[in-house]
């Protein structure tokens, strides 16, 4: 009775005793998986075999490809360190924190489960970058790159670019590791730019993989006005006030200066001030102003004592010519116009405007054709009273003329010769009688240029 019972309790007992026997330790730590970049995440293992001798072989069931292939000989009481690697198969859209799943198994088919961590990240978020404090008075400046995970990326390639420079650099970057570098500053980059925070970007490269990173750069705040003050000229007196801002911030500028009530009123301001006060005979001119960095407020005032002079002799010539004018009795006015004749001959019309100012009489008005011209047999609203065409001469006479009125005397002129360049046409004279005594006027002169195809007409 008792052989029936003690038998099932060996085969029992017969798994217990072959079953695989080992210790895992993981000596990495915060192990990362970059996303794009076909690399496996690695971990350090240490197996301790506290069963027999057996050869073991590492599987998971997710879809992972695992390293080392095949089994590993651990001996009984061994410890045995190595890494395994794991990388997935086929598309895995993950990112944060992944926990994966192995087995162990031994050669008798037992087998023990395994559980690993690690991150997946993006290239952007495996780095920063960042920036010592830029002075304006301050030649250079110190950016560095910072690796943040547990990845060796080897060799990668930064290009960063700021409102203050522009450089590019490849460099060896390991896990965790961090690459400083020192650029040269060139003021004139930045002479304008207002004290704050400016971003600082960098495009990496590493691996075939690109990612765009923003850090910021602290520009510090430095207040600097320069004046000057140029004065040149005796006659004509000029006041050049320069204030530049060479530092980083908006800075208030109050520019005063005093005129006597005299010279005030031959000054000219540029720009224009904003304040204008009067205490006694004395006048003071305010400027306020705002001046940004990099900008320079430029005041001109000029004192120009030939403007009186000026003055007086503008009115002395408006006076002279009021009274030359008042004393004209008849106005005559030559205009040359040119029209297309039906042959293709060269044609010109002739307008010459009488404005009699006075009461006229005995009016009589003259005017020469040009050499290498006849004129065509139709006038205006006025004919001539003489024509002679051997002398080249056309006359009008009028008994009277009123004062006010107004005639328009016209005629046209041709030529079957082919006429270039330019020609001067005779000024035309009125002769007439004004309070018994015989007077004369003559017109403007007037040129054409004939050319090909394209006409000009002066007038003088």
């Amino acid at each position: 009775m008792k052989k029936p019972f003690i038998f099932p309790v060996i085969i029992l007992l017969i798994p217990c005793i072959l079953a695989i026997n080992i210790d895992i330790e993981k000596k990495s730590s915060n192990e990362v998986m970059i996303f794009g970049i076909k690399k496996p995440v690695t971990f350090d293992l240490e197996l301790t075999n506290n069963g027999a001798t057996d050869y073991f072989e590492f599987y998971n069931l997710l879809g992972f490809e695992m390293y080392p292939v095949g089994t590993i000989l651990i001996n009984a009481g061994e410890t045995k360190e190595f890494q395994l690697k794991v990388s997935p198969i086929g598309e895995f859209d993950h990112r944060g924190y992944y926990t994966f799943e192995y087995f162990i198994m031994g050669q008798d088919d037992t087998k023990i489960k395994g559980v690993l961590t690690f991150k997946i990240v993006d290239l952007k978020d495996a780095f920063e970058i960042g920036s010592g404090e830029v002075d304006p008075s301050s030649n250079s400046v110190e950016i560095y790159i910072q690796n943040k995970v547990n990845f060796n990326f080897g060799e990668i390639s930064a290009r960063f670019s700021s409102a203050f420079f522009n450089f590019e650099e490849t460099f060896e970057l390991g896990q965790n590791k961090r690459k400083s570098f020192d650029i040269q500053l060139n003021k004139e980059d930045f002479k304008k730019l207002l004290a704050g925070f400016y971003t600082l970007t960098a495009e990496i490269k590493a691996q075939d993989q690109k990612a765009d990173i923003e850090g910021i750069i602290k520009f510090i705040e430095e207040n600097i006005v320069t004046s000057t003050k140029k004065d040149y000229g005796l006659i004509i007196s000029t006041k050049i006030i320069e204030k530049t801002n060479e530092g980083n911030v908006v800075s208030p500028s109050e520019t005063t200066i005093k005129k006597n009530i005299i010279s005030r009123l031959f000054t000219s301001f540029s720009p224009e001030p904003d304040i204008v006060e009067r205490e006694a005979l004395v006048i003071y001119y305010t400027w306020n102003n705002e001046i940004k960095p990099g900008e320079t407020l430029e005041i001109n005032v000029k004192t120009n004592w030939l403007l009186p002079l000026l003055i007086i002799l503008f009115i002395v010539i408006i006076v002279l010519l009021a009274k030359q004018y008042s004393k004209t009795n008849l106005v005559i006015k030559k205009r040359v116009s040119f029209v297309k004749a039906k042959g293709g001959e060269f044609a010109l019309k002739v307008s010459i405007f009488l404005n009699a100012k006075k009461y006229l009489e005995r009016v009589n008005i003259i005017d020469r054709l040009p050499p290498l011209v006849k004129i065509y047999e139709r006038f205006g609203a006025e004919k001539p009273s003489k024509i002679d065409e051997k002398s080249k001469k056309l006359e009008w006479t009028f008994e009277k003329l009123e004062a006010g009125e107004i005639r328009v005397l016209s005629y046209i002129i041709y030529s079957k010769v082919g006429v270039l360049g330019k020609f001067a046409l005779p000024t035309a004279t009125a002769i007439y009688e004004k309070e018994g005594k015989v007077r004369e006027t003559i017109s403007n002169r007037t040129f054409f240029v004939a050319e090909q195809r394209t006409k000009d007409i002066e007038e003088e």
